[in-house]
C-alpha cells in the first residue's frame, strides 16, 4: 500500500550505494567517504572531493558534475560484472579507528557508536563501515543508473561543510529500471513548475522566494477548487470560519507550537509584545469554539476555514508549490463527545473518498503514533491512538503503522494519493487530539448538567492549497477535465469576417456559465488550432461560412477528435459536461 520500496529492494540499493562508493574510491582515490543509505527512490552516496589530505592540491582541483556520471556508471557496471560477494565483518572499535584513520567523516560517525564490535561490509577491494544488510553478491543488482549530482551538507546542518551527493537506483530488473525511467521521463513532462509557466497559471520572484504568485487562470483553477470543496463540506455539515493570520506569544505558548515548533515560525513585536504568524490554524479554532459555553445537544460541532499559514523553509528545499513559506490549509477542527469518535472519523473518510474520486485519485491511510518530542498524558495518548486505530479496523481498508510520526499533540492517520504515474503523495490527514481541549480548558455541557471535555479532531483533505493544485497539474498533466480548466472553450474564426458570428458566440457561451476565450488573429486557422492544442484548451469552437449559415460549430477536442454541431446542442453538452465533473 507504500509508495515505500520493498524491504529487498531496498537492501539492493543499499548494496549499490556500496558499489558506487567502490566505483568513486578507484576513479578519485582521494574522495572522502561519508553515508550512502537507500531511499524512496533509490539511493544516495555523499563523497567530500576536497578534503585535506597529502594530495590536497590534486583534490581540491576535482569537480565532479552530471557529465561524469557515465563514466563513473561504468565503473560500477565493471565491478558488478566481477561479481564480488558481500561479506560481513566485526572489529573492535579501535581496530576500527585505525581502518578509517583517513576517512574523517566516517571517524566522526564511529565515535557516536558505543564500544564493542563494530561491522564492516567488503565487497572486493571495497570495505565500507555499515550495519547493513546487502545482498550477497553483486551480480544480483541486475539495473543500476546513476541519476544526477546534487549539494548536501554534512548530517544535513550548514555549519557543516557542503559535500557532494550522486543519487542513483537499482532494480532486480532491467524492465522494471526501463519502467522507472519511463515514469520519470513522463514526469519530467508534467512537471507542474513546467506546465505552471506554460499553461500561464502561477509564476515565482526572487523578491519572495517561497511565496508563489498566482495569475488569472490560476486563480480560475484555484476558486473552482474552493467551491467543490464548499459543496461538499456544506453536504457534511460543516461551518465555515475565518480567523487571524497573526496571534500573540501567549497563544501559542499555551498551545505547545512556540516550544515545540517554534523555529518554523515567522515572529515580531507589537506594542512591545511577541507575535506569531500562524504555522497552523488550529488555535485560532480553539479560541472561537471557546467563545460561547456549548451543549452536548450541538455535537459534534464541525469548522471549517481555509487559512493561511506561513511556516519557514530552508531555500533549499523549496520545490515550486510543493514546498513553499506560504501555503492555504483546508483546515477543518471537530469539536464532540468521546462517544462520537468512531462515527466522525468515518464521516471524514467518507467525505475523503467522494472528494479524492472526482478527480480519479486513489488512496491508502497509514497510522502515525506518538513522536519523541510531543505534549499530553500517556493516557490520553493511549486512548487516542486507539481511537484511531479501531476506526480503521471499522473501515476494513488495509493501513500501515508509522510508529513516532504523529503530530506532537496527538496521533493521525494519514492519507496518501496516487497520481497517474503511481506516484504516492502525502495530502489529508485525521489527527485525534484529547491534549488541546485539555491545554484550552474546552467544555461542554453534558446530559448531567456538568461540564466535560470535548475531544478534537484536526482534518484536512487538500492538505495544502497549493500543493494539491501541483499535483493536480501532474496528474492532468495540465489537461484538466472540462469542470477544472480556465478556459473550457476557444473560439477559433478562419478568417475576419465570422468575427461578428465569434463575438456573438462569445457571449452565448459566457451567458450559459462557460470559460470561453476568443481568438480571431489574422492568422491561418491551422496555426490557431495548434496554439490552442499547445495551451490544452478543453474544446475549440472553429467558425467559418457553413457554421454561420447553419448556426452550428466545427467543435474539436484537444485530442483532434471533431464533430459539427448546432451552437444550442453544443452549449448543452458543455453544461452536462460540466455539472457531471467528468
Amino acid at each position: 500500500m507504500s509508495g515505500d520500496p520493498k524491504p529487498e529492494l531496498n537492501t539492493l540499493r543499499h548494496s549499490a550505494s556500496h558499489i558506487l562508493a567502490a566505483a568513486v574510491k578507484h576513479l578519485y582515490p582521494d574522495a572522502k567517504l561519508a553515508i550512502g543509505p537507500a531511499i524512496a527512490d533509490g539511493f544516495y552516496y555523499d563523497f567530500d572531493f576536497s578534503s585535506d589530505s597529502e594530495n590536497a592540491e590534486r583534490s581540491r582541483s576535482v569537480t565532479i558534475s552530471d557529465k561524469d556520471l557515465p563514466a563513473i556508471e561504468k565503473e560500477m557496471q565493471k565491478i558488478i560484472k566481477q561479481n564480488p560477494h558481500f561479506t560481513r565483518r566485526t572489529v573492535s572499535k579501535a581496530e576500527a579507528e585505525k581502518l578509517l584513520k583517513d576517512e574523517p567523516y566516517k571517524l566522526e560517525l564511529l565515535a557516536d557508536l558505543t564500544d564493542g564490535e563494530i561491522s564492516f561490509y567488503d565487497s572486493g577491494d571495497f570495505s565500507d563501515l555499515c550495519a547493513g544488510p546487502h545482498v550477497e553478491k553483486a551480480a544480483q543488482i541486475k539495473a543500476v543508473k546513476l541519476l544526477k549530482i546534487a549539494g548536501a551538507y554534512w548530517r544535513g546542518s550548514e555549519k557543516n561543510k557542503m559535500l557532494t551527493r550522486i543519487y542513483g537506483t537499482a532494480f532486480a530488473s532491467k524492465e522494471e529500471l526501463e519502467n522507472y525511467l519511463h515514469v520519470q521521463e513522463e514526469a519530467l513532462k508534467r512537471d507542474h513548475r513546467k506546465l505552471g509557466k506554460e499553461l500561464d497559471l502561477f509564476s515565482f520572484h526572487d523578491e519572495g522566494l517561497g511565496f508563489p504568485f498566482f495569475h488569472n487562470k490560476g486563480m480560475i483553477l484555484w476558486n473552482t477548487l474552493l467551491d467543490f470543496w464548499r459543496e461538499k463540506h456544506r453536504k457534511y455539515g460543516y461551518q465555515e470560519i475565518k480567523t487571524p493570520v497573526m496571534l500573540n506569544r501567549a497563544l501559542w505558548e499555551k498551545s505547545g507550537h512556540w516550544f515545540n515548533y517554534r523555529e518554523n515560525m515567522y515572529t515580531t513585536r507589537i506594542d512591545e509584545q511577541d507575535f506569531a504568524i500562524k504555522p497552523m490554524n488550529c488555535p485560532g479554532g480553539i479560541l472561537l469554539y471557546s467563545e460561547t459555553q456549548h451543549s452536548y445537544r450541538e455535537l459534534p460541532l464541525r469548522s471549517a476555514e481555509v487559512g493561511l499559514v506561513h511556516r519557514h523553509e530552508k531555500s533549499g528545499v523549496l520545490s515550486g508549490l510543493f514546498r513553499v513559506r506560504a501555503f492555504h490549509q483546508d483546515d477543518a477542527h471537530i469539536f464532540m463527545t468521546p462517544e462520537q469518535i468512531l462515527p466522525e472519523i468515518q464521516n471524514v473518510l467518507k467525505l475523503v473518498e467522494e472528494m479524492y474520486s472526482v478527480f480519479g485519485l486513489s488512496y491508502h491511510l497509514e497510522l502515525s503514533t506518538r513522536p519523541a518530542k510531543s505534549v499530553g498524558s500517556d493516557e490520553a495518548w493511549a486512548l487516542s491512538e486507539r481511537a484511531l486505530e479501531d476506526a480503521l479496523k471499522i473501515t476494513g481498508q488495509e493501513y500501515k503503522v508509522n510508529a513516532g510520526d504523529g503530530a506532537f499533540y496527538g496521533p493521525k492517520i494519514d492519507i496518501h494519493i496516487k497520481d497517474a504515474l503511481g506516484r504516492t503523495w502525502q495530502c489529508g490527514t485525521i489527527q485525534l487530539d484529547m491534549n488541546l481541549p485539555e491545554l484550552f480548558d474546552l467544555n461542554y455541557i453534558g446530559q448531567d448538567d456538568q461540564k466535560h471535555r470535548p475531544v478534537m479532531i484536526h482534518r484536512v483533505v487538500y492538505g495544502s492549497m497549493e500543493r494539491f493544485l501541483g499535483i493536480l497539474i501532474e496528474h492532468y498533466a495540465g489537461k484538466f477535465p472540462l469542470w477544472l480548466a480556465p478556459t473550457q472553450v476557444k473560439i477559433l474564426t478562419i478568417s475576419e469576417k465570422h468575427s461578428e458570428y465569434a463575438r456573438k458566440l462569445f457571449d452565448q457561451l459566457s451567458s450559459a456559465g462557460i470559460r470561453v476565450e476568443l481568438d480571431v488573429r489574422a492568422e491561418k486557422i491551422g496555426k490557431k488550432i495548434r496554439d490552442a492544442q499547445l495551451e490544452k484548451v478543453n474544446y475549440m469552437a472553429v467558425l467559418g461560412d457553413q457554421e454561420i449559415e447553419t448556426q452550428s460549430v466545427a467543435a474539436r477536442d484537444r485530442d483532434g477528435k471533431s464533430e459539427t454541431i448546432k451552437t444550442a446542442d453544443f452549449i448543452r453538452k458543455l453544461q452536462q459536461e460540466i455539472q457531471g465533473r467528468v
